[in-house]
């Protein structure tokens, strides 16, 4: 397994998303304004509730970020899609952070609950994923795991089963 830290800030997560952390054809974060977070907290290959790896995130909001003129006019909600697409770009990340060998890829979702919304009067996204496995063989690469997003410690996610491949190609 690679040697990195255990948290991340900003500047850290543009590097990774310059393809500078992880290197060249590795797991890479989009650049903002798709980059979903602005911190990862705490990472691992053997914690959370499955001992298979976790990782915590936050994100803050501001009333100027870009979403919120577009969706909707005189009704701002930060999109759900977006909510989903950080737990799934930390999910990649996890399996960069491991030393593992791809660029990450979404695949899918088991269920995906939402109940609550993002206004631009909420304070901070947290986002806590748990890993149920971390796999690699000589064909595949993929994380499965479980996450809930919380706006302002208040759970407005709760997403079971998302899958991250790392691919060659």
């Amino acid at each position: 397994m690679a040697q990195f830290p255990s948290s991340f800030d900003k500047d850290d997560l543009l590097k990774c998303a310059r393809g500078e952390l992880f290197g060249p054809g590795n797991a890479q974060l989009p650049a903002p304004p798709m980059l979903m977070m602005d911190r990862i907290t705490d990472i691992s290959a053997d914690g959370g509730a499955h001992g298979k790896g976790h990782i915590l995130a936050e994100f803050d909001i501001t009333p100027d970020l870009w979403f919120f003129d577009c969706h909707f006019p005189g009704n701002p909600i930060m999109p759900g899609c977006l909510g989903l697409d950080g737990l799934w770009q930390l999910t990649g990340f996890n399996l960069g952070w491991r030393g593992w060998q791809g660029r990450g890829m979404a695949v899918g979702v088991g269920e995906v609950k939402l109940t609550g919304m993002v206004r631009p009067d909420r304070k901070m996204l947290t986002y806590k994923i748990d890993f149920k496995k971390a796999i690699q063989t000589r064909r595949l690469t993929m994380g499965v795991a479980d996450g809930i997003v919380e706006a302002d410690g208040e759970m407005i996610y709760d997403v079971k089963g998302m899958k991250v491949v790392l691919s060659e190609a």
